[in-house]
């Protein structure tokens, strides 16, 4: 007993190692998926920031272009008025907020300037002579006049012999556009070819010059940059300001229209506060659920020498328990051998219901096809006939007929092998009128023969109403409801079936016989209930249709009226999210 707390110490030890392990695991994943967040937002401020500058130097440039050709500047190439070209000019800086603008011939002689004179050697400035050539100028720098951070956009003026005569200059003013966007999160700076910061929201990093290692400010100090690598992400570790975070995420965008490349460091923080949180949490469970671990490993050492003493009692008593377990599942066993079996036979009496029907309406159909088979043979002879005798109008009119009479046979096979067919497809989009259309030519010949009068009008719903069900079990349930009017009006003077819709929240389709009205309606819809002779019929054609309809999520209901028995069956509008 001395050595189990011994034994027990590597345990223990393995398992705080798993722990650390694990807290590791989940902070090293929970910290790369804050670092996707922090740079996700990151490269969309990035973004912003470098579509404000893009688009307030674009806007200068586009104001340089739209003046270069101003009929004051071209007039200067002829003697114009420089005053006249200087105040067009002075205007337009009034209304932007640019540095200055002035127009110059190809040589760099500056002839209107709307701030004075131009401190610039422009002949020697590559941007201006890239204008001369007929291309559009720019490039960063100093404003000498100003003494500001500016942005030269040159733009050429072309004479009428399409060669560059004049430039002109429009310089905007950096700061100006800084300052929308000047002490907003995160830190952000944009660097020349150098890399060399010339634009950022953080004025204490003007200047300053990016290097592999470290930044270098303007006065020459020196400040180290630590990059690591989390995953794909650069994270930066430095001091360069109060104002930017020390263990920042560095996002680079380059930009090539303007000639620099934006960059931004995202304060990391906030990631790494998420994942030792995270870490935390999972610890904090793992020590949690291991000590109780441990502690019922415990009791149930302690507990161990008096569960070996009642094993034996127990397996004893247990032995009854055993057996009434296995007869319980024998039990099981059968009552799901009789749920499939009783499912077979649900399936089994549908299709007996069909064959039923289909047996009482056996000559009626026969005697439909017979029809149609005899008069083919009668229209045949006569055609032959007339063809003899030379008459192809008449003997046209004649395969007119058969074909028609063809057609209507075909129809009524179609119905029959729709019918007798077993549906396996899901519930979906019905038409009722077809399905009543279709059920109706079923039995129109059992109902002739049996001198039953039917009134359906189909072409009053010349639109479709569709509905939720199956097209082959919706038949067979209004073939069943119209074959039980027929049986119930037998040895009646008067027959009369009325088929009828009702448009409401639900579907509602009424079937009204002038029969004697059903003598149980409690029991009108059990398995095997029927009030026929023996022999005219099994008594399951209104229980399947019960659960036909109770299948499509319907509802089916018997009752009588002052004129005989009156079915209604409810059904749900068919619709695309009762479908999915």
């Amino acid at each position: 007993m001395r050595d189990r707390p011994t034994a027990r110490a590597p345990i223990v030890g393995l398992f705080l190692a798993a722990v650390a392990g694990l807290g590791w695991i989940v902070w090293t994943t929970s910290y790369a998926e804050a670092l996707r967040q922090v740079e996700a937002q990151g490269r969309s401020d990035l973004r912003l920031a470098a579509d404000r500058l893009v688009t307030g130097l674009q806007r200068y440039r586009s104001l340089a272009v739209s003046l270069a050709d101003h009929p004051a500047l071209t007039a200067l190439h002829a003697d114009g008025d420089r005053a006249a070209a200087e105040a067009v000019l002075l205007r337009n800086l009034d209304q932007t907020g640019a540095l200055n603008a002035f127009y110059a011939d190809r040589n760099g002689r500056v002839l209107a300037s709307a701030q004075g004179e131009v401190p610039v050697d422009l002949a020697a400035q590559p941007w201006f002579l890239r204008a001369v050539n007929g291309a559009l100028g720019a490039d960063r720098g100093i404003s000498a006049a100003a003494a500001r951070r500016a942005y030269f956009h040159g733009v050429p003026s072309f004479g009428p012999d399409g060669k560059v005569r004049g430039v002109l200059v429009l310089v905007a003013d950096i700061e100006a556009l800084e300052w929308e966007w000047s002490g907003s999160r995160p830190s952000v700076f944009f660097t020349d070819a150098l890399n060399q910061v010339f634009v950022t929201n953080r004025s204490e990093l003007l200047f300053w010059q990016r290097t592999d290692r470290a930044m270098i400010g303007p006065g020459g100090e020196v400040v180290d940059v630590h990059a690591r690598m989390v995953g794909e992400h650069e994270v930066w570790h430095q001091r360069l300001s109060p104002y930017v975070p020390r263990a920042a995420l560095h996002l680079v965008q380059p930009l090539p229209v303007i000639g620099l490349t934006g960059e931004a460091l995202v304060d990391v923080g906030p990631a790494r506060r998420l994942a030792w949180l995270q870490t935390a949490v999972v610890a904090v469970l793992c020590l949690f659920f291991g000590s109780l671990l441990f502690l019922a490993t415990e009791r149930r050492r302690a507990l161990s020498i008096a569960n070996a003493r009642l094993e034996g009692r127990v397996r004893d008593r247990t032995q009854d328990l055993e057996q009434a377990n296995m007869a319980l599942r024998r039990e099981v066993s059968e009552r799901e051998e009789a749920e499939a079996a009783l499912r077979r036979a649900q399936a089994e009496l549908v299709e007996a219901g069909k064959l039923s029907a289909l047996g009482q309406m056996s000559a009626g159909i026969s005697h439909e096809l017979n029809q149609p088979l005899m008069a083919i043979g009668q229209f045949a002879e006569n055609g032959a006939a007339f063809l003899d005798k030379g008459k192809p109008e008449k003997a046209r009119a004649n395969l007119d007929r058969i074909a028609g009479l063809a057609a209507r046979a075909a129809r009524i096979i179609k119905n029959l092998r729709a019918f007798a067919r077993n549906e396996a497809e899901p519930m979906g989009k019905v038409d009722v009128v077809a399905v009543l259309s279709s059920a109706v030519e079923m039995t129109e010949a059992r109902l002739k023969s049996d001198g039953v009068t039917l009134h359906w009008n189909p072409a009053s719903w010349p639109a479709p109403i569709w509905v939720m069900g199956g097209e082959v079990r919706l038949g067979q349930v209004f073939v069943n409801l119209i074959n039980n009017a027929a049986d119930a009006m037998s040895g009646q003077e008067v027959k009369v079936i009325e088929i009828t819709l009702v448009l409401g929240d639900r579907l509602v389709v009424r079937v009204q016989d002038s029969g004697p009205g059903i003598a149980d309606p409690d029991k009108v819809f059990e398995p095997f209930y029927s009030t026929k002779q023996v022999g005219d019929g099994m008594g399951l054609g209104l229980s399947i249709s019960y659960g036909l309809v109770q299948s499509f999520g319907g509802r089916i209901r018997g009752a009588n009226t002052e004129t005989g028995a009156l079915f209604t069956v409810e059904l749900d509008y068919w619709r695309a999210e009762m479908a999915a």
